[in-house]
């Protein structure tokens, strides 16, 4: 096998141990690159690791909930756990139960089905848990569920009661209250 007549491929500071000078560029050909390997960079980079760290905490420390989280002002979720996903339902129900008003209208929002709906996806969430709640979680749940079965049934009866006398002509009363 013949040795190649090509430049010598030099790695490092391999030049300095074989006793010749620092290789030069020659042509078009690029310079090897210098690797500079500060001996202390593991410990610069764990001890800056360890103050953003603690950095972190300390901003975690002092922030209030409810502050924003950041600069663009967004606020810390809240822990994905099963209140919060029974907390969205019923929001959702509560919405269509004309429990907030339309941000752009200023007016009640009530869609029964969409509500029904709502209040369903909770009764399965109820049926499909059974005996893996701690009994505070069944316990705010059956209370939800409770609460708004009555609402729909007392917007149901005030939704039927306003269409019967709009057709009939005559005045419809204001609804129960909380809607």
């Amino acid at each position: 096998m013949s040795e190649s007549t090509g430049p010598k491929l030099i790695l490092d500071d391999d030049w300095k141990k074989s006793g010749s000078t620092e290789p030069k560029p020659t042509g078009g050909e690029p310079a090897p690159p210098k690797l500079v390997v500060d001996s202390d960079w593991k410990s610069q980079a764990q001890a800056e690791k360890d103050r953003l760290a603690k950095a972190e905490e300390a901003k975690k420390a002092t922030a209030k909930p409810g502050d924003p989280a950041g600069a663009r002002g967004q606020r810390e979720m809240p822990d994905a756990d099963f209140n919060a996903l029974v907390g969205t339902l019923v929001t959702q129900a509560l919405l269509y139960l004309g429990g907030f008003p339309d941000p752009q209208t200023g007016r009640a929002i009530v869609s029964l089905d969409y509500a029904r709906f709502h209040i369903d996806l909770l009764g399965v969430l109820e049926a499909k848990c059974k005996g893996n709640l701690t009994p505070e979680e069944a316990a705010d749940l059956n209370q939800a569920l409770y609460e708004l079965r009555m609402r729909y049934v007392e917007i149901g009866k005030y939704v039927e009661n306003a269409a019967r006398k709009g057709a009939a002509g005559g005045a419809v009363a204001p609804p129960p209250a909380g809607v």
